[in-house]
């Protein structure tokens, strides 16, 4: 009984674990650009409603808003309508751009940006 209990609390454990651990930190775009260097090479996740977004071939940018603040989004999966509330989860970078793919506008060619490695709308 003791040996049960203790397998069942230890696969408790690691599957808590595991769900903390693959999310990411919930942020929210003011506290992203207010440090971007905190957030290198950290997945991260934000929330918002999508303000202008630009797409070729699958690809594309677009631009997120909450009551914080706006930070564009790099994606290589499509890109959300403007209007759309959206989840994203990524890396954050500064001094992006595409090596002129898109003429994307200037903000987003030298600031801040989150790589998008995954969106999900609202």
């Amino acid at each position: 009984m003791r040996v049960t209990m203790r397998i069942t609390r230890g696969i408790i454990f690691m599957i808590g674990l595991m769900t903390l651990g693959g999310c990411g930190s919930a942020r929210t775009i003011g506290d992203v650009l207010a440090d971007p260097s905190q957030f290198s090479n950290r997945d991260v996740r934000i929330e918002g409603q999508v303000i202008q977004s630009y797409s070729v071939l699958g690809q594309g940018a677009y631009r997120v808003e909450d009551s914080t603040g706006r930070l564009w989004i790099v994606s290589r999966s499509g890109v959300p309508n403007p209007g759309t509330r959206v989840r994203v989860k990524g890396r954050v970078q500064q001094g992006f751009n595409l090596g002129g793919v898109i003429d994307l506008p200037g903000p987003l060619d030298d600031g801040v940006v989150m790589l998008e490695s995954s969106h999900d709308t609202r």
